[in-house]
């Protein structure tokens, strides 16, 4: 059985210059977030496709700065910071889809699982569509122009039993739990990345348009919500209705219970138990 344990050599060796597309790969045994670790570096002029990884977090973050509980050795958590200068700021966001299907190449294509994404940014895992990633994307100005750090974490081995519900009463789950054939975490790491950057640069040469890069093709396979009975919650309200599509600007398409058609840019969506 391969040692649960990441190899920075090898990463390096698969994955960063001359031999691969990144600029930078670091590993470190313990950070708060590496999120904010590279948000901190890109104020340092830090290279475009510059990588932090981490053994664990202390504090993990996810979207309206929740917590993201990064045990050592369970899981992968890294950070990427990219510097799209083709890219029109308000196109930033959706990158957080690229990253998505990133994920989604890591657990269907080489761990073997069977996952869908939820919108905007859980990946689900096995018949139950239990939450085992999730994804954090967030964008700042510095003396180098616009850039962005796409933050992931995955849980990989089994989950400790009584582990607590995430937001939306969510179960939680891992690859491992999910039946993967693959639990190396290096390899699992190394797969993220290579379909990460695979993407991104085919989202970048396109200036961030999702159509013409195929992202929002890929996505809207990927997508476990659409067709789904949804209650999105709103920083207003909630809202119930079916979720029908996702648009280029990566927002989700309901139709309201009373037929009105809504756009949802943010807020936690709930898949609802068919009646």
């Amino acid at each position: 059985m391969t040692e649960n344990k990441l190899d920075v050599l090898v990463l390096r060796e698969q994955l960063v210059a001359p031999n691969g597309p990144y600029a930078a790969l670091d590993v470190v045994a313990s950070t708060g977030s590496t999120n904010a670790d590279l948000l901190a570096a890109a104020a340092e002029n830090a290279a475009d496709r510059t990588v932090l990884v981490a053994e664990e977090q202390t504090a993990g973050r996810g979207r309206r700065d929740r917590t993201w509980v990064s045990p050592s050795g369970s899981g992968v958590y890294l950070s990427v910071l990219v510097r799209p200068s083709s890219v029109p700021p308000a196109r930033l966001g959706t990158l957080g889809m690229v990253a998505g299907l990133a994920l989604m190449h890591a657990a269907t294509e080489t761990a073997g699982i069977d996952a869908v994404l939820k919108w905007p940014n859980d990946l689900l895992v096995g018949a139950e569509r239990k939450k085992a990633a999730g994804v954090l994307s967030e964008v700042v100005s510095d003396a180098a122009g616009q850039a962005a750090v796409v933050g992931v974490g995955f849980n990989v081995t089994a989950l400790p039993e009584g582990a607590e519900p995430g937001p939306g009463g969510l179960p939680p789950g891992s690859f491992a739990d999910a039946g993967a054939k693959v639990t190396d975490r290096t390899e699992l790491t190394a797969s993220f990345l290579r379909a990460f950057v695979e993407l991104e640069a085919v989202w970048r040469l396109n200036d961030g348009d999702v159509e013409r890069s195929g992202v929002l093709t890929g996505y809207r396979e990927a997508c476990g919500s659409i067709g789904q009975r949804v209650r999105a919650e709103l920083p207003d309200g909630a809202l119930t209705g079916v979720a029908v599509d996702v648009d280029p600007e990566g927002r989700l398409l309901l139709k309201l219970d009373d037929g009105t058609p809504k756009a949802v840019s943010a807020g936690d969506v709930v898949h609802l138990k068919a009646d």
